[in-house]
């Protein structure tokens, strides 16, 4: 049966793994907060109401698509199509075309940035295959203007990273959301991840600072990766409601 996503690809390796998923969770946590079309978000409420469910559900639907045969992440895909559609409707608006590019740009940028910062640099050819994958994602959703190659989606991204990016109260409040759900320590933690694989633009607009005191860490982190520590490591990010769901993030 065909996947989605070939079976070796290093797209399936980057979201295998938990470790590199809740750094891609850390840096869509920050880039969500500046996007201009947040508002959208706190539109239906779930946002400020549940912003860790909300970034789990982004996550676990871009998993299910990369994981499943090519009809189970079409339909997927059409999912999520149909519940964005749900929410114009509603609001009697559409989202901007440019908005649901940011956040394909966000899976993109963020699988490559997180797989570099815990385990190696990529080649020219799987930042390719990174690429294409999520351009795939967006095709089926219909998204107009999209970069064909990786090459034009730099260029791209860079203009949404200046264009498209704003400190606002929907950031000030959604980091304050961020701050009593995790509570003092994760949340901490949180910003440590964020330093290490967010862009200088959006570190510059969150004042985050460049210093991570995870930096240091993550070479020990790395060979420790099949201990009880790592597994500790994990789960200490997040609360303990979703414990389930970090440790079924590895292993597929």
């Amino acid at each position: 049966m065909e996947y989605f996503v070939a079976k070796h690809s290093i797209v399936r390796t980057i979201w295998g793994k938990a470790d590199t998923v809740l750094f891609i969770f850390a840096g869509a946590a920050a880039e969500f907060a500046l996007n201009k079309a947040v508002d959208w978000l706190y539109f239906t409420g779930r946002l400020p109401a549940d912003p860790l469910g909300r970034l789990f559900s982004t996550v676990e639907y871009a998993r299910q698509i990369v994981f499943a045969h090519r009809a189970g992440a079409e339909r997927a895909i059409d999912t999520i199509t149909a519940i964005h559609g749900a929410v114009e409707a509603k609001r009697g608006a559409a989202i901007p075309a440019w908005a649901y590019r940011d956040v394909l740009f966000m899976l993109i940028d963020y699988s490559i940035r997180s797989f570099e910062a815990l385990e190696r640099p990529l080649t020219t050819a799987e930042k390719e295959e990174v690429f294409d994958v999520f351009a795939r994602v967006g095709q089926r959703m219909n998204i107009p203007d999209l970069p064909t190659t990786h090459a034009e989606w730099l260029v791209a991204r860079e203009q949404h990273l200046v264009q498209d990016l704003v400190y606002s109260h929907f950031s000030a409040d959604l980091f304050q959301q961020y701050r009593r759900h995790l509570g003092p320590l994760r949340y901490w933690l949180l910003l440590q991840g964020q330093r290490l694989v967010v862009p200088e633009r959006v570190r510059s607009l969150l004042r985050l600072g460049s210093w991570s005191w995870l930096r240091p860490v993550v070479p020990v982190y790395r060979h420790t990766q099949h201990f009880s520590l790592s597994q500790w490591v994990k789960t200490a990010l997040l609360p303990p409601a979703y414990k389930a769901q970090i440790q079924a993030l590895d292993g597929q």
